[in-house]
């Protein structure tokens, strides 16, 4: 297989060099990353996320962090629903439409505090629009990428994995919140989503530099359930 360099048009996710051990066949370009969309036996794949659990690099899914005294004003702009009654610590499903009434992306807003806030994105140069936005408002916020890449772990026994690593409290998160989490060291938000409709978690890592460890806690989490 010919050697893709990461660069600033494509980048590979903290967890790339544990995805390629494990056996990924197949990439596709997401957010100018790369995202593993198979590992060579879609039934098996499909198998596990219908009745067991599977583990997904989702780090393409960046993060758009706004932060400051408009914060909030910013955030309800860029969303067609309401978010007034957010809480900290919940997320919220947004989708966000240019000027024409378009649809241009749909991602969960994370309230982390009073006035921050991460917008979890699908494939799409969110951070340059809400900047934009920001700007012809006159808006006081700072809008950056922070160091946070999610993982997902998916399927009707992604309860029972995630449980086995910090324990059954994390069976009392609710639907689209999250939480302050550490295992060995690894910081990260803990959020009962995810893409699929069987129910899961993501795992927010807070620090690339561990995305490897944290792919293989999991990993190993995951054996006794498939």
């Amino acid at each position: 297989m010919a050697e893709i360099g990461p660069n600033t048009r494509l980048r590979v996710s903290p967890y790339y060099d544990a995805t390629v051990k494990d056996g990924v066949t197949a990439f596709s370009p997401y957010n100018r990353m790369l995202m593993p969309v198979s590992y060579g036996d879609p039934d098996a794949e499909y198998e596990r996320l219908m009745n067991a659990a599977s583990q997904w690099d989702v780090a393409v899914q960046r993060q758009v962090e706004v932060r400051g005294p408009d914060a909030v004003r910013l955030v309800q702009i860029v969303s067609v629903r309401d978010l007034s009654s957010i809480s900290v610590g919940q997320g919220m499903y947004v989708p966000m439409c240019d000027h024409r009434g378009v649809l241009i992306n749909d991602p969960v807003v994370l309230k982390l505090a009073e006035k921050h806030f991460w917008l979890s994105i699908a494939d799409n140069s969110v951070l340059m629009w809400v900047r934009a936005i920001a700007s012809e408002r006159g808006l006081r916020v700072d809008i950056n990428e922070p160091d946070v890449s999610p993982m997902a772990v998916q399927g009707p026994k992604a309860e029972d994995v995630v449980a086995a690593i910090f324990g059954d409290w994390v069976r009392k998160i609710r639907f689209f919140w999250f939480v302050d989490a550490e295992i060995d060291g690894i910081p990260l938000k803990l959020a009962r989503s995810g893409y699929s409709t069987q129910g899961g978690f993501e795992f927010y890592l807070m620090d690339g530099s561990r995305g490897v460890d944290l792919w293989n806690i999991v990993r190993e989490a995951g054996r006794p359930w498939g």
